[in-house]
């Protein structure tokens, strides 16, 4: 049975059928939006960050929104495996209320960091030279700014029918912006004209950039007055770059590396507000990425046949819900060993082209 399906751009695959598959061919990591979701790539971000890139020597930029975020701060820290397993640990043991409000959810989102990253750990991401975190964020504007249900909601809904006519619309409601670590000379560039905003790290800033990041719509608070930053409401990175449309550049590099982007669905769109359309992500913004997803087979050997998501707060029980994410955690063990069985034999011809892409 195939436990995890390997996918490639054009140039990403001619350049590993030439060099062989190894950690000094990537300089970026993507980590996607998706929450619970992220419980399938445990194992391997445990393997990645333990094994794969252990003795880097050279800057890894860490691209990450919402869930994604979180594991770059994270893959930051000095022990990313102790810190990735705290992340897991906590946030598959959370429990709301029957009925949260989106101020117990945004404590509790909170209570993680300080659980997950804490002042030390805060410093560690600001200090590594090596795994540079960027946390993706959206400012928001107009309606979509305002903490009233009714009027978010409309700002939302606006939102939503004005990308279905064309993406770059979003422009008129969010602005991408990209608190990054210090020195980091990482540029996004696509087509949609976001204004971006690149805003450095710091320990005064750094907990709540991350929260912002993950702040999801109608369901968290918003985060206001970002310290070091510009005044205004901050939230969830993933209302734009959900899995991403986009192109990283390193300023000061001839040749870009490629970009390691482990996913839990081959299928990428752009951004929150394509989760339902039929709107392929750009082919030339994947040609240097490399995605490493779990396959169908190994969905299916899951409780329910399926992988957690949020969803699963309200539909099942607390017990049965941890138990379930539980046995999902110690499941992706098994991709670590697929990939490290991939790694040891060189298998390239595994390796598979892209779908639905435009």
């Amino acid at each position: 049975m195939t436990l995890l399906d390997i996918y490639a751009g054009k140039n990403a695959l001619k350049t590993i059928q030439e060099q062989g598959f190894n950690q000094a061919l990537f300089t970026n990591f993507l980590g996607a939006s998706g929450g619970p979701k992220w419980f399938t790539l445990f194992g391997l971000d445990k393997y990645l960050f333990g094994e794969f890139f252990k003795d880097r020597k050279t800057v890894l930029n860490l691209v990450g929104s919402s869930a994604g975020a979180f594991r770059a701060a994270c893959f930051a820290q000095n022990d990313a495996v102790a810190a990735i397993s705290r992340l897991a640990d906590y946030y598959s043991h959370t429990v709301y209320s029957d009925k949260p409000t989106a101020k117990e959810i945004t404590t509790k989102a909170r209570d993680l960091l300080d659980y997950v990253y804490g002042e030390q750990g805060k410093q560690e991401i600001l200090a590594n030279n090596i795994f540079k975190a960027h946390f993706i964020v959206a400012k928001s504007k107009g309606l979509v700014a305002s903490e009233q249900k009714i009027l978010q909601l409309t700002g939302l809904l606006a939102s939503y029918l004005l990308n279905r006519l064309d993406r770059k619309h979003l422009k008129y409601f969010y602005q991408r912006v990209i608190y990054h670590a210090p020195n980091s000379q990482l540029v996004i560039n696509d087509n949609y004209q976001f204004n971006d905003l690149y805003l450095p790290l710091t320990l005064n800033n750094l907990t709540d950039a991350l929260l912002a990041s993950g702040s999801i719509p109608l369901v968290m608070q918003g985060i206001k007055n970002i310290a070091d930053s510009p005044q205004g409401m901050y939230r969830d990175g993933g209302i734009i770059d959900y899995h991403f449309d986009l192109q990283l550049k390193v300023k000061t590099a001839n040749n870009n590396g490629l970009i390691l982007y482990p996913h839990f669905d081959n299928n990428p769109k752009a951004g929150w507000f394509d989760k339902n359309l039929n709107r392929p992500v750009q082919s030339q913004h994947y040609d240097n990425v490399v995605m490493l997803v779990p396959s169908k087979q190994f969905v299916q050997s899951l409780p329910y046949q399926k992988i957690p998501d949020r969803k699963d707060f309200e539909q099942l029980d607390a017990k049965t819900r941890i138990n379930y994410w539980q046995q999902v955690l110690q499941q992706t063990e098994q991709l670590a060993q697929s990939f490290d069985d991939f790694l040891n034999n060189q298998d390239i011809a595994k390796i598979k082209a892209f779908r639905y892409l435009k």
